[in-house]
């Protein structure tokens, strides 16, 4: 379910009038994704999706979020860019949300995961990271490493209630990555959630990159950890080198990572875990039950961190990415 705000069919015609976007024809609400209400909208001139961004995006991020969106779209990157109304607007109100039209993209996310998506994903990536150097938009990453002690000395008992001992491990493992976290690495804006759902492909290309509500400034090589994680581990908790790897070079013939990165990226990895694994620990006790209800088991994450050191001690002084 993803249609939280309801839109009838005279205000959606009303606020087409706005746009050069011709006749409204038919809407009907999209079911997939979770965080904001989406519609598919047909007009006499094409297909677009309305946005209606709900309490969970903070409003005075969006210009941001708008900005990136646009800026990718100028510079090749497949994205899909907001459309300005006659006046040039892009940010709009609609029934009291936030709100945006987009064009509709073609394709579909994949959901077997191949070695060929994770190299196309990344050299898009690393397209990303080129292009958004000249954004001259910043935006803080509000869930960076520093903010990760607070998430879990709040899920102390949550921790214990998954996995006795978890409590005390996760803080031994969240010391380290503070001590050892290399701040000296090449940064710019980071998609910071581009799992597969986040990402459309059609006949084997990437037509769209999606949802941008967690994109901040933070190191580019935890961007590739972030994916990494999320495309390369398999159903059954094994990470697929050979996905890994594929990914890793296809980012690498587009933007080769620098030495340091490079040493870092194991480390990163564990890091990117972790911070999925905070917000879903503290999640799992303090999302109120409702219409928008979205918990993700934090143990598959704490599990990937656990995966990346295994690794690691194998590899010994040689990378295993």
């Amino acid at each position: 379910m993803a249609v939280y705000t309801e839109v009838s069919r005279s205000e959606l015609a009303h606020f087409l009038g706005r746009f050069e976007a011709g006749e409204l024809v038919a809407f009907s609400g999209i079911k997939q994704g979770i965080e904001n209400t989406n519609y598919r909208v047909k007009t006499t001139t094409g297909t677009f999706v309305l946005t209606l961004f709900e309490r969970r995006v903070a409003e005075n991020d969006l210009p941001f979020f708008l900005a990136l969106m646009a800026h990718l779209d100028k510079n090749g990157v497949p994205c899909p860019a907001p459309i300005a109304d006659k006046s040039g607007a892009t940010l709009f109100n609609l029934n009291g949300r936030p709100t945006a039209l987009f064009p509709f993209l073609p394709g579909d996310w994949p959901k077997t995961v191949t070695a060929d998506h994770c190299r196309t994903l990344g050299a898009v990536l690393a397209r990303f990271h080129l292009a958004t150097a000249t954004l001259e938009q910043f935006r803080a990453n509000g869930l960076s490493v520093r903010h990760w002690r607070s998430l879990l000395e709040a899920s102390r008992q949550t921790a214990e209630e998954l996995k006795p001992g978890l409590a005390a491990a996760m803080l031994d493992e969240l010391e380290e990555l503070e001590t050892q976290w290399p701040d000296d690495l090449p940064s710019g804006v980071i998609h910071a959630d581009l799992f597969p759902d986040n990402v459309f492909f059609e006949d084997g290309k990437i037509v769209g990159l999606l949802d941008f509500t967690f994109a901040c400034n933070d190191l580019l090589a935890y961007d590739l950890a972030i994916c990494l994680n999320a495309w390369c581990f398999e159903k059954d908790g094994d990470f697929n080198l050979k996905k890994a790897r594929s990914l890793k070079q296809g980012y690498e013939a587009v933007r080769p990572l620098t030495d340091t990165e490079n040493a870092a990226l194991p480390l990163l990895c564990r890091a990117a875990a972790m911070r999925f694994f905070a917000t879903r620990l503290y999640d799992w006790r303090n999302t109120p039950d409702g219409p928008i209800t979205w918990r993700k088991d934090p143990l598959e994450c704490w599990n990937q961190l656990l995966a990346h050191r295994k690794l690691a001690g194998k590899a010994g002084e040689t990378p295993y990415l």
